[in-house]
């Protein structure tokens, strides 16, 4: 097998999604119309990613991203492509702190396995054509945890969580091939749903199980998923307590989480959020084994567009390394710029100059 070398997490790093071009919406919108064909829109799509590619580059990004421009929400569009699982429209969207969100979610409809035919591994072929040799693409998917929130599982389908538990652990080692195969060396898992599990009231239990009962499940299944990967595929994932047109889902620390995932997940890196104080403090990143996972701090806001203190910054990954050494750390914004198609409020040129921002200082900490 040959071997990729690749170094990731980077020092400056992103979490994936950027803000989507006024003429992706506008066509979309032309497209719901009947205005424009799916290859038009298709077509359209691929214009902004080379762009959203090359503007990445510019800005001396390592590892970039496709912005995650041919999706509407950052985890449903994967979802709902695999066998035994649905896209629909519920009564209620979710409730984020000020708002509810757009009224789409998915749910399971039958026995779950992995689509060969699933289009976001062609997606990612083209991506990383477009891409070349001028960096790492990265691609960027849903955690399997994502199905394990309330209301998803059908349980005329699987009355056993175990069974479900297992048929995902599948699912998902056979995405993860199906991408490595289309070349993909960097990958990353983003889930909110084990961030939840932080929460003071657990945001999306109907399992019966307890708290430590859903965090031991998350990890078998997160493990599960990775036991076997190849050796040169880097895994990283993102916790994240939501992103929804720069409103958030829950707030509390990685405290309740961390003496489990972050000892034994088995991950080449966490993305993890510390953008502001709902965040909590650095203490449960003593659980992350030396010389183990690299840890991307989430300094930077992705919800603003103002750029943060820059000594401020140097000083909050000075504090990290009070708990995590310095070369196993790396920075980054807390999440993407437009987890869903709606975006975060602030601008195209705010959020470039913000990953720029990033890269600087990173060659400031670390040369």
């Amino acid at each position: 097998m040959t071997k990729t070398l690749v170094k990731a997490p980077f020092r400056a790093d992103h979490v994936g999604s950027l803000l989507r071009p006024e003429s992706i919406h506008q066509a979309r919108k032309d497209y719901q119309e009947g205005n424009i064909s799916a290859e038009q829109l298709h077509q359209i799509e691929t214009e902004e990613i080379k762009k959203a590619v090359d503007k990445q580059i510019d800005v001396g990004l390592q590892a970039v991203t496709d912005g995650e421009f041919r999706r509407r929400f950052w985890h449903t569009d994967f979802l709902e492509h695999l066998n035994g699982v649905e896209g629909y429209i519920p009564e209620h969207g979710f409730k984020f702190k000020g708002e509810e969100t757009e009224k789409y979610d998915v749910r399971n409809n039958g026995k779950i396995s992995f689509n060969s035919n699933h289009p976001h591994i062609q997606d990612f072929l083209e991506f990383k054509e477009i891409v070349g040799d001028r960096a790492i693409p990265k691609q960027t998917i849903p955690s399997p945890n994502q199905l394990f929130n309330a209301g998803i599982r059908n349980l005329d389908i699987y009355p056993d969580i175990e069974e479900y538990a297992s048929d995902i652990i599948q699912t998902y080692r056979d995405a993860i091939q199906a991408f490595y195969e289309a070349g993909c060396r960097y990958l990353q898992l983003d889930d909110v749903y084990i961030a939840g599990l932080n929460a003071e009231n657990i945001p999306f239990n109907d399992s019966g199980y307890s708290r430590e009962e859903l965090i031991n499940l998350a990890l078998r299944v997160a493990n599960g998923v990775l036991e076997g990967k190849p050796e040169d595929l880097i895994v990283t994932t993102h916790l994240c307590r939501g992103n929804y047109r720069s409103k958030w889902a829950f707030e509390g620390s990685y405290a309740k989480i961390a003496p489990t995932l972050f000892v034994n997940e088995k991950v080449d890196g966490f993305f993890l959020e510390y953008d502001d104080n709902r965040s909590g403090d650095f203490t449960p990143l003593s659980y992350i084994p030396k010389g183990g996972p690299q840890v991307v701090l989430g300094v930077f806001t992705s919800k603003f567009g103002e750029l943060e203190d820059k000594e401020n910054i140097k000083a909050r990954v000075e504090e990290a390394t009070q708990f995590v050494p310095l070369e196993q750390l790396c920075i980054s914004p807390q999440c993407g710029f437009a987890s869903t198609h709606h975006g975060n409020i602030l601008t195209e040129e705010e959020q470039w100059a913000k990953l720029k921002f990033i890269v600087d200082i990173s060659k400031e900490i670390w040369g």
